[in-house]
């Protein structure tokens, strides 16, 4: 996990009269990820990002670009970097609780940003409080401040020994489940695949824990770039194999374990016939034997002339 290099707002909190000094850091960062610079194929030198008129082709330098929003194909309410600042909620630096609940009331798709909320210098004792009895309670506090030049609204929870502050997305910014799954079909699955669906379930049931699980892609890229300086080649992968729907039992059948246990009872039984029909085999020829001896001593002798 990385550290909290510096707080990044710093204000109050504040639930009914009772007012703590905070700091916010972020909770989550990306600067472990690996990055790439755009270089050029042919020189191999980096290349340098230009903004420029798309109808001259000139560059526009940094002082002469404004903010432009768009009311028809090419025409342009354009805005200035005063004007844009102008529309920015004035602060009190407060985050105000407004509400306690419980956490199950927010739908996590809601879910922005997860920010650490910690006691600024004097304020530990009203932060402690309001802490522990959220904790104690067991409720989230529903809160709204100006955060990053916009107003926030923000789920705070107890977390170890501070708080955790979830930005939350604005119901505007969320998009409709019912339009995102509209194009699945409807059906009802029961019987033997669902009582093994339930059964796998059953299987993998555990906890989770971040250390447990890694950056796939992160890993992948290193491998890769570790694999061209060496002058090697990764090997291609093949894509996962779909289950068809005429092969989805016997899918489920394997995930549970089935055709493992199965199996060997049917090696057992294949090997039990064989051993069968070699035995009849025997015994077919053992009488057939028997009964050509019986033929030969009762058929009787020429006598030669």
């Amino acid at each position: 996990m990385a550290a909290a290099a510096r707080a990044q707002w710093k204000g109050y909190l504040k639930f009914g009269e009772v007012t703590a000094p905070v700091a916010l850091y972020t909770a989550t960062s990306t600067s472990e990820r690996i990055s790439f610079h755009t270089v050029n194929r042919a020189t191999g030198n980096r290349v340098k990002r230009e903004f420029v008129d798309s109808e001259t082709g000139n560059t526009v330098e940094k002082d002469d670009q404004v903010k432009g929003y768009e009311i028809d194909k090419d025409r342009y309410v354009v805005l200035d970097p005063e004007e844009v600042k102008s529309a920015v909620p004035e602060s009190d630096k407060t985050l105000r609780v407004q509400a306690f609940i419980t956490c199950d009331e927010i739908d996590k798709v809601y879910f922005d940003k997860p920010y650490y909320l910690t006691p600024d210098k004097m304020g530990a004792e009203a932060f402690t409080l309001l802490r522990d009895g959220m904790r104690k309670t067991q409720v989230a506090g529903i809160a709204q401040a100006v955060l990053f030049r916009r107003v926030r609204t923000v789920l705070v929870r107890p977390h170890g020994k501070g708080l955790i502050a979830t930005t939350l997305n604005f119901e505007y910014e969320v998009r409709s489940a019912k339009d995102a799954f509209k194009e699945i079909p409807e059906m009802k699955i029961e019987g033997e695949m669902l009582d093994l669906a339930k059964h796998i379930i059953g299987m993998k049931k555990g906890t989770y824990s971040a250390e447990e699980f890694d950056d796939r892609y992160e890993a992948a890229l290193a491998e890769l770039v570790k694999a061209k300086l060496e002058g090697k080649a990764l090997p291609t992968r093949a894509p996962p194999k779909v289950s068809k729907p005429n092969e989805l039992l016997e899918a489920l059948r394997q995930s549970a374990g089935i055709k493992a246990a199965s199996e060997p009872k049917r090696r057992t039984a294949k090997a039990g016939a064989a051993k069968g029909r070699a035995k009849t085999a025997r015994s077919t020829a053992a009488k057939a034997k028997t009964a050509a001896k019986a033929k030969r001593a009762s058929t009787p002798h020429r006598r030669a002339s």
